[in-house]
């Protein structure tokens, strides 16, 4: 190998990945797969590290903040533990007599994973979980600003695994400095590609040739009814908004509130640290000072965001977020896509009708697929608001950040990366999980034959149309 050549030293990478992977799965075992998921949780969990990987991440990307990065590199590992515990991805996972049909799980091979520099320590860790609980090999391909902080954590997870006498090129990374043609070059040479993170390496995954699972954009927008509780609501957002400068996908970008509460919501954020700051006009020209947005506010602390936007006079001491009336929708109208930072979008509807009309109109702007936001008293407009949106997921009075990506308190897997359907130009409308990083074997039996009568079939339709 030509050491100079960059191209070269990346398919050394995937070869020892690859062999790696055929040795693990050889010799492989349910007991081990998950000692090596377990080893990779606790290299990023022990608090100590935990604390060194936040400090890193932010101190080396500019985005977030340290306490928030601790607590979404616990949680979020935590609660995929909890997911996959006791989860069978190894051997025979299915047998039914009454079909024949026996199935046999099977790695993908050699994963591929494109990470964000918004999360470059738990997006990564939970990727490289997923992957081994299901017996591949992974190389992980960070964002320019994420490599140091995806370096340390590789350290700890291969630290773990000389504990465990696991095979460090199971877990690898593209090698520094970071490029796009060595991430092309992955993309081409793996055996399935998990990408999150800008549209454009979205886009480039999915264009590669190799199977690719992929996310859309996030621009959450939610509605706040007439029959909301008020303060509960303006606090689950107030929590979700600010948490880690708003860097999640899931943050929430615009809300959308019913006339008849409208005052009365608009106060319920202020004392829950959000600040009403009605000049549409002075907040566009700071955040998008030449049509892209200033580096200065993206994912930062309050008061850097406050001064950035030049709102030091104007807002009351200790605001935690900015919270901006507007109407327009579309590329005319940046507060109506996403923002990346402690800025929300605020829009007035006559009625929970012309609300959902609204959400729609955002979403189909930018962020389809991906979620909406729903505070009410009402159950059944749930189901309202999920059969008219383009969108994959309708969160319901919870704090969306927290509930979207897998939350201890409902139901949705543990993920950093939420499929968007083909509403989002993607082939999986999930929150991305292990069983996307498996496949399977099928041993097929005979059996006794099953074919139905064309009455079985027809019956009822000739019944209603005739023959």
């Amino acid at each position: 190998m030509n050491a100079s050549d960059p191209i070269a030293e990346l398919d050394a990478v995937v070869a020892r990945a690859r062999a790696a992977q055929v040795r693990f799965e050889a010799d492989g075992s349910q007991a081990r797969y998950d000692r090596a998921a377990d080893a990779v949780g606790w290299a990023i969990m022990e608090p100590g590290r935990n604390r060194a990987l936040a400090e890193l991440s932010v101190e080396t990307t500019g985005l977030g903040n340290v306490a928030d990065k601790i607590t979404k590199n616990h949680r979020k590992t935590l609660g995929l533990l909890r997911d996959i515990k006791g989860v069978a991805t190894f051997g025979v996972i299915q047998d039914d007599a009454a079909t024949g049909i026996t199935e046999i799980a099977r790695p993908m091979g050699v994963i591929g994973a494109i990470v964000p520099s918004t999360n470059p320590a738990a997006t990564p860790a939970n990727n490289i979980i997923n992957a081994l609980k299901c017996g591949n090999a992974i190389v992980v391909a960070p964002s320019p600003k994420g490599v140091a902080a995806c370096e340390m954590l590789l350290d700890f997870i291969h630290a773990e695994f000389a504990k465990i006498g696991e095979d460090p090129d199971l877990v690898q990374m593209v090698p520094a400095p970071g490029s796009k043609e060595k991430t092309q070059r992955l993309m081409e040479t793996c055996d399935m590609i998990v990408a999150t993170g800008s549209q454009n390496n979205v886009h480039r995954a999915q264009t590669a040739g190799t199977p690719a699972v992929a996310v859309g954009a996030g621009n959450v927008t939610v509605i706040v009814d007439e029959t909301a509780d008020l303060a509960a609501a303006a606090e689950k957002i107030r929590a979700s908004k600010v948490f880690d400068n708003a860097t999640s996908c899931s943050s929430e970008n615009a809300v959308v509130v019913v006339d008849a509460v409208r005052d009365a919501f608009i106060e319920a954020l202020g004392k829950a640290g959000g600040a009403f700051v009605d000049d549409e006009e002075a907040v566009v020209a700071a955040l998008w000072p030449d049509g892209h947005l200033n580096r200065a506010v993206v994912a930062q602390d309050a008061e850097k965001m406050i001064a950035a936007l030049g709102l030091e006079e104007q807002v009351p001491k200790g605001t935690e977020y900015i919270v901006v009336p507007t109407s327009g929708i579309g590329k005319g109208h940046p507060l109506s896509g996403e923002k990346l930072s402690r800025v929300l979008a605020l829009y007035g509807a006559a009625d929970f009708g012309e609300a959902v009309g609204i959400t729609r109109a955002i979403q189909t702007f930018q962020g389809a697929g991906h979620s909406v936001g729903l505070h009410t008293g009402d159950e059944s407009r749930a189901m309202t608001l999920a059969r008219s949106i383009p969108t994959s997921r309708v969160i319901v009075n919870q704090a969306h950040t927290f509930a979207t990506g897998g939350s201890f308190t409902n139901g949705m897997p543990f993920s950093l990366s939420m499929g968007c359907g083909s509403w989002g130009g993607n082939a999986v409308g999930e929150n991305v999980h292990w069983k996307h990083f498996l496949q399977s074997t099928k041993i097929v039996r005979e059996i006794p034959a099953r074919e139905p009568s064309l009455e079985d079939i027809f019956g009822d339709y000739w019944e209603a149309a005739g023959k």
